[in-house]
């Protein structure tokens, strides 16, 4: 489960475009606490903070336990707006966790044991058909990431989310046995098999077998097959 932090926030009086311009002219970003069957709050939260927090990495996926007044809330970040040109924070969307909640979160996928895939050892390259995974969790046991295992991968082989061991509790938001990454073949091993298919192909045309046209004639046999001596 990601680690829990602590953010100090003030209530925030206006709402609106102007208001929050505001808010950001004094070092703050102004962001809304909502959920939890209780009505949304509108407060104000250190730039600074903020602006490490989402960068840090896994930001969506972190518990956050809110200072409002004196009273704590424990909150889940759901979104956040960045600035275009600056990447700087400009609003957060945070969503009240309760005891027992469910959220539906995108974890990310940690790839280990390449070294142990045979098919990348032949050159073969790791194509990721899913960087992170929708999965829903109970709101205290998010996890950082999901661990795939590429051992005993060859090439043109799938890695499935059934392959993957998700922590108790979690399942994926999708219904089916969806491909997480595969082994696919390079340029030059694509070739060779092509060519190989292709000769296959010819030399059952021709009703003989790969390699065997050009035979020497037998000893003791002329061309035609008859015995010259």
């Amino acid at each position: 489960m990601s680690a829990n932090y602590q953010l100090t926030a003030t209530v925030r009086e206006k709402v609106g475009k102007g208001a929050a311009r505001a808010v950001r002219r004094q070092g703050q970003i102004p962001a809304v606490i909502y959920g939890g069957k209780e009505p949304p709050i509108a407060i104000s939260l250190p730039d600074r903070d903020v602006y490490f927090k989402i960068h840090g990495g896994g930001f969506l996926t972190t518990v956050a336990e809110i200072d409002v007044n004196g009273k704590k809330i424990r909150t889940l970040p759901r979104d956040f707006q960045l600035d275009p040109v600056t990447d700087h924070p400009l609003h957060v969307d945070f969503l009240r966790v309760t005891e027992g909640a469910v959220v539906t979160v995108e974890v990310p996928v940690q790839f280990i044991n390449d070294e142990a895939s045979p098919g990348i050892k032949r050159g073969g390259v790791l194509n990721t058909v899913r960087h992170r995974v929708e999965l829903i969790c109970p709101a205290d046991a998010i996890p950082d990431h999901i661990v795939a295992d590429l051992t005993g991968m060859d090439i043109n082989d799938s890695l499935h989310i059934s392959a993957i061991t998700l922590p108790d509790g979690v399942t994926p938001t999708i219904d089916r046995d969806f491909t997480v990454a595969t082994i696919a073949a390079p340029a030059g091993i694509k070739e060779e098999i092509r060519a190989a298919a292709e000769a296959a192909a010819a030399a059952e045309a021709e009703g003989a077998e790969p390699g065997a046209e050009g035979e020497a004639p037998a000893e003791g046999e002329a061309e035609g097959g008859e015995n010259k001596e």
